[in-house]
């Protein structure tokens, strides 16, 4: 949870800072003939990226604190205490017979999925984390971050060529300032393919940590746990022959 609101505030950082960038403009008088460039419009096609990157990592910090709190559920003595004595219940019946209710064996595979599934999904979830996808996250994050600082040092402020300069004063400060356009337009493409890189990798790895690997290690926990305490009703008599 900690580290999709770090990241989710990175994403708003980036965000804000990329709104700056795309209302910065680059002024400049060749020869007297006055040219305007917005060095923020090689941003614009991030941005959208951005303002979705950031929505998903609100979603991320609130299915973690819901994860918390159905963790705070489960362990509630009350909960260990019902499924302490549905399973006493449950191994009396299956004493005496080995088919307990069906209903019984249902409450207690729930009960049991309430307690122990989702602490179980949460750690399965870290440890394929910390396995798979902890190296990428670091190299990610880190490189969003900075991204932030790079996009924020490319605004640069291009002061106009006076009209009293004489004509080889002008044409020298125009070939200056014109190659400082082209620097900064290319630092900033090069950011921007970087930030959607690192964006990318982020949304694969938060999706699969938010919804891929908890739904289908919940999967497996209902199945087994489903396959463990419930048996199939008698064999109908058509059917014994096969």
């Amino acid at each position: 949870m900690k580290r999709a609101l770090i990241t989710f505030a990175a994403a708003r950082a980036l965000n804000a800072v990329i709104s700056v960038a795309q209302g910065t403009e680059a002024s400049f008088q060749p020869l007297g003939v006055g040219v305007t460039l917005s060095l923020g419009q090689v941003l614009r096609p991030i941005h959208d990226l951005v303002e979705q990157f950031s929505t998903l990592m609100l979603a991320a910090s609130v299915i973690f604190g819901v994860q918390k709190i159905l963790i705070s559920i489960g362990g509630n003595s009350l909960v260990s205490l019902a499924l302490s004595i549905t399973a006493l219940g449950w191994a009396g019946y299956y004493w005496r017979q080995p088919r307990p209710p069906a209903l019984l064996s249902r409450l207690l595979v729930m009960l049991l999925m309430l307690r122990f599934a989702i602490p179980v999904v949460t750690l399965g979830t870290d440890a394929l984390w910390q396995k798979y996808l902890a190296a990428d996250y670091a190299v990610s994050q880190d490189s969003i971050s900075a991204t932030s600082g790079q996009v924020g040092k490319l605004n640069p402020s291009i002061s106009e060529v006076s009209d009293s300069q004489g004509l080889l004063e002008k044409m020298k400060g125009w070939v200056s300032k014109n190659a400082d356009v082209k620097v900064h337009f290319a630092n900033l493409k090069a950011a921007a393919e970087q930030a959607t890189e690192d964006i990318i990798k982020l949304i694969v790895i938060f999706v699969l940590q938010t919804l891929v690997i908890p739904l289908l290690l919940l999967w497996a926990l209902y199945g087994v746990a489903r396959r463990a305490f419930e048996w199939p009703g008698p064999i109908p008599a058509g059917s014994a022959k096969t």
